[in-house]
This record gives structure tokens, sequence and C-alpha cells, in this order.
């Protein structure tokens, strides 16, 4: 009979089969890496907002990017990922709080998507020329970081892939996918929701890796694991039936993969109507007024979506309540 220690251990190192980052290290190839599969939490950011389809894609992908780099946050702190662009949308935003909170929006032209159509090609039409920038925010006793490349056109995936080759000169491999998942009989009338996973693979520098390299890393190694990783297929990612676990093991079982605790993902917000009435306070009695539909000021959070009203009479000259 098992020990009362031992069936606890047991009962801890059990997976969720969602929504979830799964941190896993194969020690054959000397690589480290993250799953993440997410089904009712960015469904839930996603159908938040009135997006068009693609839009939505998009924002799906940077939801599972953000999850699969700020897992690898080991202190209190949130990693924002931005995309700042002049395609038809302009703005892209993300981020993930410790331990396992994330949101995003996105800010985007309706007649400059609608002008794109439909097809497969429209994804990769949404972002222009820009920065894709993602910062590490500790705190405000903490000085940010923020590491920023250039954004031509690409698609999240290949932004990332260059920030980790000229910033990092880390070797990365990074596959998302989002789509529409068809659930019979789903209850409140939304058959279809959306669905996220991603996969990264990182080969660890030769501090964290083991015997000599080449160039620094063990290429061989790296280059037979990346091999592995890109044969998984987007339904992999997406299937909420096969356990993230097993996917890993069907991937590199034969580079003795061992995952790690997993982390488990929800929804978040800071908005709060205390907070926005701070924000109200910091302005005038005249900025207010450019404020006021129909007699009351509303706020709308950009993120959950969330909507606060406010009584303009409420507020003095100098924009403080009376």
């Amino acid at each position: 009979m098992a020990s009362e220690s031992s069936s606890q251990e047991r009962i801890e190192l059990v997976i969720p089969a969602d929504d979830l980052i799964l941190p896993f290290q194969a020690d054959q190839a000397d690589v480290v890496g993250r799953l993440v599969k997410l089904g009712p939490v960015v469904d839930t950011i996603l159908s938040r907002h009135d997006y068009p389809e693609p839009v939505s894609q998009l924002l799906g992908e940077a939801v599972a990017l953000t999850a699969l780099l700020g897992a690898a946050l080991k202190f209190e702190g949130k990693f924002i990922l931005q995309a700042s662009t002049d395609g038809p949308v302009d703005l892209l935003v993300a981020d993930y709080q410790v331990p396992g909170g994330l949101r995003g929006y996105a800010r985007f032209s309706v007649d400059r998507v609608e002008a794109l159509g439909t097809g497969d090609s429209v994804l990769a039409k949404l972002l222009g020329q820009g920065h894709f920038a993602m910062t590490i925010d500790r705190g405000s006793d903490t000085e940010r970081y923020q590491g920023v490349v250039p954004l031509e056109g690409e698609s999240l995936t290949e932004a990332a892939d260059t920030y980790f080759r000229q910033s990092e000169q880390l070797p990365t491999y990074i596959r998302l996918a989002v789509a529409k998942h068809y659930r019979a009989g789903q209850a409140g009338g939304r058959p279809w929701t959306w669905r996220a996973g991603g996969l990264l693979v990182q080969k660890l520098t030769r501090e964290g890796g083991r015997g000599p390299s080449v160039g620094g890393f063990e290429e061989e190694d790296w280059m037979r694991a990346r091999a592995l990783a890109e044969t998984v297929e987007d339904h992999e990612l997406l299937d909420p039936l096969l356990p993230p676990d097993r996917l890993l093991y069907r991937l590199f079982h034969e580079e003795q993969v061992r995952a790690y605790r997993a982390i488990g993902l929800e929804t978040y917000c800071s908005c709060s109507r205390e907070r926005v009435e701070e924000l109200l306070r910091r302005f005038t009695s005249e900025d207010l007024k450019d404020m006021v539909v129909d007699g009351e000021v509303w706020v709308t959070c950009e993120f959950c979506n969330s909507r606060y009203q406010f009584d303009p009479a409420s507020f003095g000259k100098s924009g403080e309540p009376d």
C-alpha cells in the first residue's frame, strides 16, 4: 500500500486537461519548453468583444504566445506583449500576470479588415510595419525590462523568433494554433467556442546543458529536437481530448521527456469602478464635458469590456468628486 505522502504527491502532479501551461525538459536533446492548451480562458477573452473572426484569431495567437513566454517569470510580476503597426490591426496587447492570469485586446479598423475579404490569407495581412515589444514589469519599485524588434508584416511567431535570434541569441521554435471548436449540446446557445494552443522549445545554453558544443550549442541535438517539434499538428494543440502530457510523450518520448508541475490559467482584469473613478479625477471639468454622452460619463475597459457609468455632476470643477 502506498504511503499517505506518496499518494499526496501523485495527487499534486495530476495534470489538468485544459487552460494550462505545461513546462517540460527533454534530457536527451538537452532542450526545455512549454506547452499551452487554452479552452474556456481564451474563449472568454475573445467572446467578450465583437471582433471579426480573423482579428479574434490573431488575438488568440497573441494570448497563447503571451502564456508561453510569460510562464518563464519566476517572481511576482507581469509579462506584456504588444504589437504596434500600420496594418488593419494597429494595436495588439496581451499580458500574463503571475501566477497564471491572462487578458488581451485588439484595436483595428473595421473598414480595412473588411476590405481584406475572407480566406486563409487574411490573417497574414492584419499586421503591417511596426514594432513588436515584450515587457517584463516587476512592479512599481522595479525598473521595467523591454525588448523591441521591428515588425515587418510577419506573423507573431516570426516576430518572436526574430527577437530570440537577435536579442537573446537563443535557438527557439514556436508553434501557435487558434480555431473555433464545435461542441454539440453546448449550453447557452454557443456550440462554437474558441480554442488555442502553443508549443515552445528552446535549446539550453551551454551552462545549463551537457557536454561539448558547436558554436555554443549542441547543434545536432537541437536540430533533432526541432525536427520533432515541427511534426506537431494544429489539431493536436487544439484537441480537448488529447491530454498535454500524452502529446509531449508523442512528440519527444525518444528524447526522455519529462513534465514539470502544470501552471493553471484563468482570465483576469485589473479594472474596477474605484480605479476608473481615480482616473477620472485627474481630468479637469472641461475635459470631462467632452466625455459626456446623454448626460452621463461612460468608460469601457478595453480588456474585459466592462462598462462603468458616472454622473458628471458628482465631479467638482477640478475633476474631484463633490
